[in-house]
């Protein structure tokens, strides 16, 4: 085959600390994956994730023992996650240039359109997310961190500040059943339409049964298509990540199941540049919800960055990806 794989860390320092219920973090640190072929480059990017058991140290040793394989043997080598996701996205770019053919003509899209995407707001006190949310209310859509006990306070002050916005929340699977309980119906007075893993992912049997008076949306407990079984009855959505998914080629095969199973999507990513989110915009144009932010959260990014205007953000270039 003579092709050459190489993986580098990079940091991106972001625009300001960004908080979840899991943790804040001051920079975005991401594995580049470059796929060297008769001197033809194709680029991916991936970001390890801690809540998956993923590091640095380990997504780039997986990389550097794959040795030379193809992109068919790919998905039997790597299990899906950070590793097989950057390596498979180099090679869906490796083969655009190649062949000369972009990759959303190869997956059958030919009419490539911007996306709305929601613009997230870190977990913070109430009067500071009142403080972003004033700051951004001109965006059309907002997505707002939560997963603590004292949420509502937060959820009013974002209100207060973009009474006109759509939101969704991701809970980041800081609740129970009974907090969940408690909060829907408050969910829905202002007007929340969709909200994210409201439990953990392994206590998510007690979803069953629970009303569900807002749909609600599977991110930790969606992988790839595996996970649609066990999201039967409990959930709405699908939050289809390309770090979880392990790829490109898993995300399109998870989309198509997903939808056939009855289930929206959305379409979500790590806090990573605009090379993790390009091949995502693709398969977000079948998706309800767009959720892919992360460039905006960087101080900096790459060459030939991904477009965000108010149309949403547009297709990547090919000096980019793809």
């Amino acid at each position: 085959m003579g092709i050459r794989i190489t993986v580098q860390p990079e940091t991106f320092q972001l625009a300001q600390v960004f908080t979840i219920a899991r943790g804040s973090r001051s920079q975005a640190e991401v594995l580049t994956v470059r796929i060297e072929k008769d001197g033809v480059i194709g680029w991916g990017e991936c970001v390890p994730y801690a809540r998956y058991g993923e590091s640095l140290a380990s997504v780039t040793a997986q990389i550097d023992g794959l040795g030379d394989i193809s992109h068919e043997e790919l998905g039997e080598a790597v299990p899906a996650g950070a590793a097989r996701n950057a390596v498979d996205c180099a090679f869906w770019d490796l083969q655009a240039k190649i062949n000369g053919v972009p990759v959303a003509q190869r997956i059958g899209l030919e009419d490539l359109q911007p996306q709305i995407t929601a613009y997230t707001l870190s977990l913070d006190i109430p009067e500071a997310m009142e403080r972003q949310a004033k700051l951004n209310a001109h965006r059309p859509l907002l997505k707002i961190k939560l997963g603590t006990p004292d949420d509502m306070p937060r959820l009013e002050a974002v209100r207060r500040g973009a009474p006109q916005a759509r939101i969704i929340v991701d809970a980041n699977e800081g609740w129970s059943a009974e907090i969940y309980s408690d909060l829907a119906p408050h969910l829905l007075r202002l007007g929340v339409e969709l909200v994210e893993q409201p439990l953990p992912a392994s206590e998510d049997h007690a979803l069953l049964g629970l009303a569900r008076p807002l749909p609600i949306c599977a991110d930790e407990s969606c992988h790839d298509r595996s996970s649609l079984p066990h999201m039967r009855e409990k959930y709405d959505y699908a939050n289809i990540k390309l770090d979880k998914t392990g790829g490109l080629t898993e995300a399109l095969a998870l989309r198509d199941a997903a939808l056939k199973a009855g289930f929206g999507l959305m379409v979500g990513c790590m806090v990573g540049s605009s090379l993790a989110m390009a091949p995502a915009v693709l398969l977000a144009q079948a998706a309800e919800f767009t959720d892919l932010d992360g460039p905006l959260l960087l101080a900096e990014d790459r060459d030939h960055a991904l477009k965000f205007d108010a149309d949403g953000v547009h297709p990547p270039v090919a000096a980019l990806w793809g």
